[in-house]
């Protein structure tokens, strides 16, 4: 009954902290203005108030609609692959259980969010990038690196990725079936509706996948739902969202070599609300959002040792507002979000007479939580942008107090300029500091050869930003590079001094991290019209150096010395007449730490195109290589899929 009076609540009073149109600040990223190859000028948003792309004083990596229909991916989770930036490590295919992270960091250091909600889990970024949305209902995505927590809140620590949604399907309608080897099956069905003169919309999404797996013990199961509505009237609007997702997987070796059968099962709730109106010169915007996650975890599928439970609950509230006058663009705002935990193992123990039953899809009545913790987050923003003619200066402030600290501010200011000597040229600056709490995985979790630390300090890093942009009609290049400073870090690692030898234990260190990247790409057919028929060309490329300093000798790292080193991305798609299409993409990474062998991987795409019906065949991995995210899973080779989708 509770998560239902949730769901209710926040579909009525919460709103995330973005809107999908761009005309609230810290809404979006972008508007909706046409970037249909990825080379065309947008707005943009890179600080907490709205400014165009030509003034925007950080820069924004976007993939748009275009880049995103034509890879060949079935999940949200592959497609970050395509962004060089981004690092994405799998231990399942097709998304079952992946790892995002960005500049050398981990996956517990980027603020996920969809449509502007932070969908980020508190319990572990395991489960953060279990989305409840599919890649036909993605408009585009939106990345930000680096530090943002004066924008995004702390735990934006070392990049910010938005995931906005479409708001519609071209007609009215969508419906999507694919199948392929390994018992791999799916659908994907969409419904819009349009109000009166406009002013509202309705849009409904649902998806089921299945697979007995191309390794053993990794079939999975996975279902979701999304709902959002916009309401537009006059000088007010509300976006309301509500999503569900479960997916179940065999998770063979996933947290531990030791054993091959294990199991984990994943149920996400989630719903929102952003409103927002102005008041004479100034514009306010409301916001609240809740999201739930349970989590059933076998250590031996089918056993009770080893098992484990765990459900989390996130309650944000939040209000923005800004003003426009003769020197700026000035935004004030403040956000209160709460965390809680309830675990079979996770947290400080709980009297007999408070255990909770453990609930969702996969809840026991005979078993309780019988361990539980929580936080609360209280957060200030100042931030004022000067828009000259050439420049933008955005200067802003973070003031933040957690409860499981010692209840003391602490100050985290930022920068970040912009400079346009030429139209379609512009150099970015920023510095900026950031902190990020501990995850409860990281203060509480103890097992088989791993070890928490309830005392470990929340991580901070001192970051400084450099960056180019060169942009015509039909070519777009920039570059980007970083120096980070951070201390208190996170990290499981195996002592030199520890007496077995094989116990991890979560503890604090700091990285002196630096890294550079170059996205390139190019449109033909821009340059060339009827004649041109490549459509689009990029080449993409990352480097990032790492310098890790503990206080006490280590001889092994779960995370912090596996980090991306080298990253290679070319991508092409080619019309090869007006309805046959091919796109291909090849990536090669490198990855530092012991029995990380390099791997490159070619990925391709064929479509047939018609008015309302599409067909396509995808085939991953096609040179069937052997290759391991995590060193010791072993990922799907060759992998062939053939789909259709229809629009009415």
């Amino acid at each position: 009954m509770f998560p239902a009076l949730a769901a209710a609540f926040a579909v009525l009073f919460c709103t995330p902290a973005f809107a999908s149109d761009g005309d609230v600040v810290a809404v979006s990223l972008t508007d909706d203005s046409d970037y249909s190859i990825g080379l065309s000028d947008v707005d943009i948003v890179g600080s907490r108030v709205p400014l165009a792309e030509v003034q925007a004083p950080r820069m924004v990596t976007l993939m748009t609609q275009d880049e995103i229909e034509a890879a060949s991916v079935h999940t949200i989770n592959d497609l970050l692959e395509y962004i060089v930036g981004v690092d994405v490590r799998q231990r399942g295919a097709m998304g079952v259980q992946t790892d995002i992270s960005m500049r050398g960091g981990t996956f517990d250091q980027i603020t996920l969010l969809l449509n502007g909600v932070n969908i980020s889990s508190p319990h572990t970024g395991h489960l953060s990038a279990d989305f409840p949305v599919g890649v036909h209902d993605i408009e585009r995505i939106e990345v930000i690196e680096g530090p943002s927590a004066r924008v995004f809140g702390t735990s934006a620590f070392t990049g910010v990725i938005n995931i906005v949604t479409k708001k519609s399907y071209t007609n009215n309608g969508l419906a999507h079936l694919y199948g392929g080897q390994f018992g791999t099956a799916g659908a994907d069905f969409g419904l819009e509706r349009m109000g009166r003169r406009n002013t509202i919309s309705n849009r409904i999404s649902t998806g089921l996948s299945r697979s007995d797996g191309a390794t053993p013990n990794s079939d999975f199961g996975n279902l979701r739902a999304f709902w959002n509505s916009s309401i537009r009237q006059d000088n007010v609007k509300f976006d309301m969202q509500a999503g569900y997702s479960y997916r179940q997987f065999g998770a063979n070796t996933f947290y531990g070599a030791a054993s091959s059968d294990q199991w984990e099962s994943n149920e996400r709730i989630m719903a929102a609300v952003t409103s927002g109106f102005t008041a004479g010169q100034l514009y306010i915007a409301p916001s609240v959002s809740w999201n739930r996650w349970y989590d059933h975890y076998q250590w031996h599928k089918g056993s009770p040792a080893g098992e484990n439970y765990h459900q989390v609950d996130t309650w944000a509230a939040s209000v923005n507002s800004w003003l426009e006058s003769a020197i700026g663009k000035t935004s004030l705002g403040v956000e209160m979000r709460t965390d809680m935990i309830r675990s079979t193992k996770l947290g400080y123990p709980l009297a007999a007479d408070r255990y909770y039953r453990i609930g969702g899809i996969d809840g026991v009545d005979s078993l309780r939580y019988r361990f539980a913790a929580d936080r609360t987050d209280l957060s200030a923003f100042l931030e004022h942008n000067v828009l000259l003619r050439e420049w933008t200066i955005s200067l802003g402030l973070l003031a933040n107090m957690n409860t499981s600290l010692d209840y003391k501010w602490r100050l985290y200011p930022g920068i970040d300029i912009s400079y346009r000597p030429f139209g379609n040229t512009a150099i970015f600056m920023s510095w900026n500091k950031a902190l990020r709490m501990p995850t409860f995985t990281d203060l509480f979790y103890s097992g088989t050869n791993i070890e928490g630390n309830s005392n470990l300090k929340p991580e901070k890093t001192n970051d400084f930003n450099l960056g180019l942009r060169y942009r015509t009609g039909g070519a777009n290049i920039q570059a980007q590079g970083f120096h980070s400073r951070r201390t208190d870090m996170i990290d499981w690692v195996i002592y030199e001094s520890e007496p077995d030898g094989k116990t991890f234990r979560s503890g604090n260190f700091s990285i002196d991290c630096i890294g550079f990247e170059l996205d390139a790409a190019v449109s033909p057919s821009y340059y060339f019209g009827s004649l041109g028929f490549i459509n689009r060309l990029s080449a993409q490329y990352a480097y990032i150096s790492q310098e890790q300093k503990y206080d006490v000798p280590i001889k092994a790292s779960k995370y912090a010395m596996e980090y991306l080193r080298h990253k290679v991305v070319l991508q092409a798609d080619i019309s090869v007449t007006r309805k046959l299409s091919v796109s291909a993409a090849w990536r090669w990474q490198e990855r530092t730490g012991q029995n990380n062998e390099p791997y490159s991987l070619l990925d391709g795409r064929i479509a047939w195109t018609e008015r309302r019906w599409n067909a396509y065949l995808t085939c991953s991995n096609i040179l069937d290589r052997e290759y391991r995210d995590y060193s010791f899973i072993e990922q799907p080779g060759r992998w062939i899929l053939a789909g259709a989708l229809f629009y009415w």
